[in-house]
């Protein structure tokens, strides 16, 4: 597996999730967790995450799963995703609905795209979403929550610990909290850190 999984968008060392990428690497970025949110201020934050990867020397499109079309063909382009942080059930709901919860664990564990994104995006690969009602509204999902997760991680996903500036900070202190107390496994991270998975290699920093 390639992923690079941000707590809060880029992290500190983008580089990293470059480096995982071919030159100039197809991007498809997925911004599905942020769908409950007002169109316009959606198109605004979308046109930011194409031009945080443009910087970076990416070819950043923007993939809708919301839209029709066989989504493995649609995806056949791209080298990596970049899936952006929001509301990790409103990703799930809609990754269940384009079929993309069957897909995207087989092109990733087939490493035949970089997995990349931060905050949902990342927390989206764990086994379960339980605990993540504490910070994320489970009333943002039309129609039925899913609660298990991708199960590409055998562990749950903690962003914004410790993070003063982030205003879930406190929130996701309560999910850790929950994970410590239930014996969930989770790999805790404060902004500014990524967790870069590139085979067998592991990093954190």
């Amino acid at each position: 597996m390639k992923l690079y999984l941000s707590s809060f968008r880029l992290g500190d060392h983008p580089e990293r999730l470059v480096a995982l990428l071919p030159t100039a690497a197809r991007v498809a970025v997925i911004c599905n967790s942020i769908d409950a949110e007002d169109p316009a201020l959606r198109r605004e934050k979308v046109a930011d995450e194409l031009t945080w990867l443009t910087e970076l020397g990416l070819r950043p499109e923007e993939l809708d799963l919301r839209d029709a079309g066989d989504l493995r063909t649609r995806l056949a382009p791209y080298d990596g995703l970049w899936i952006r942080g929001g509301n990790v059930f409103v990703l799930r709901a809609v990754m269940a609905k384009s079929g993309a919860d069957q897909v995207l664990p087989e092109l990733i564990r087939e490493e035949k795209v970089v997995y990349a994104g931060y905050s949902a995006g990342a927390c989206v690969l764990a086994p379960s979403l339980r605990g993540l009602e504490l910070c994320d509204p489970t009333d943002a999902v039309e129609g039925e929550i899913v609660w298990d997760g991708l199960g590409v991680l055998d562990h749950a996903f903690v962003p914004h610990l410790d993070s003063p500036g982030h205003p879930e900070t406190e929130l996701v202190a309560k999910v850790a909290g929950l994970y410590d107390r239930t014996g969930v496994a989770y790999v805790p991270m404060r902004d500014g850190q990524a967790l870069v998975v590139d085979g067998d290699r592991r990093e954190l920093g």
